[in-house]
């Protein structure tokens, strides 16, 4: 960073208390703290239940949202009759979770109907309506596309309470091994 070959700085899976600290320590040598990345999706709302995202929003610090999709768990493509592939990481984690997920899926395609997205668009669209930037992975050219559709797509502030309203009652907890719980700084 002194030399001047690092331009930008950011940390993932901090808590709001560590990116202040980072901030501090930055702040302290002349710099400053660009980006935050952390698991945000409509089943863990941790960071912004903690602060985090308003936070970012006020420090001028951009949110990266990773697993916006959940592994494809909140894409519409996997439900009770179409598991994940049995022997695969993600049938670990999700399959148990499919029927809590029924509703969601159905709700997150009833809302993405009314903007002419998918399920996995409109589960994208709720993070970019709440100003954050979603990491997805992409393996298609069609996904390009999709994204476009994304961002070029607000959701109301009614469907957003809608969708977060029926993943809390999913009950669905899909904070991994490797993270904390970003309320319990």
């Amino acid at each position: 960073m002194k030399s001047g070959k690092i331009k930008h700085v950011g940390v993932s899976n901090h808590t709001l208390s560590e990116i202040k600290r980072v901030q501090e320590i930055l702040g302290d040598a002349g710099f400053k703290l660009d980006a935050v990345q952390n698991h945000l999706s409509l089943l863990d709302r941790t960071s912004e239940q903690a602060g985090i995202l308003d936070y970012c929003k006020e420090q001028g610090m951009t949110f990266f949202a990773y697993m916006i999709l959940e592994q494809g768990a909140l894409t519409g493509k996997y439900d009770v009759d179409h598991p994940f592939p049995a022997d695969s990481v993600r049938a670990q984690v999700y399959n148990g979770k499919l029927p809590e997920l029924t509703q969601l899926i159905k709700t997150l395609k009833e809302v993405g109907e009314k903007h002419r997205l998918s399920v996995a668009q409109t589960a994208m669209s709720w993070a970019v309506t709440k100003g954050v930037l979603p990491i997805i992975g992409v393996t298609k050219l069609s996904q390009v596309d999709d994204a476009a559709q994304v961002a070029a797509s607000t959701l109301t502030e009614a469907e957003v309470h809608q969708l977060e309203q029926i993943a809390d009652q999913t009950g669905v907890n899909t904070i991994g091994s490797w993270e904390q719980d970003m309320r319990k700084d």
